[in-house]
């Protein structure tokens, strides 16, 4: 994993990928150790997919992604409203 630097001073230019790198280190990167490559690429794979439909997302309402566009289909929860 290589990080990629932002200008000085400008933090919240990534906060969200900066969050996401410590999750997938935290929770998958220092629970394995790879043998090969295609280890590596296989376990961070199934991560991903793992996080991108399973996890729990505190800011989700605490719902997994797919539960969470469910709820959004049945009008059980309210659409977050993006400001520009």
């Amino acid at each position: 994993m290589e990080h990629e630097r932002i200008p000085p001073k400008t933090p919240n230019k990534n906060a969200h990928i900066e969050a996401f790198h410590s999750i997938l280190e935290k929770e998958c990167l220092e629970r394995h150790e790879f043998e090969s490559y295609r280890h590596a690429y296989k376990t961070v794979t199934n991560y991903l997919l793992f996080y991108n439909e399973r996890r729990i997302h505190g800011s989700l309402y605490d719902l997994s992604p797919v539960e969470f566009r469910q709820a959004l289909a049945q009008q059980q929860v309210k659409p977050f409203v993006v400001k520009v």
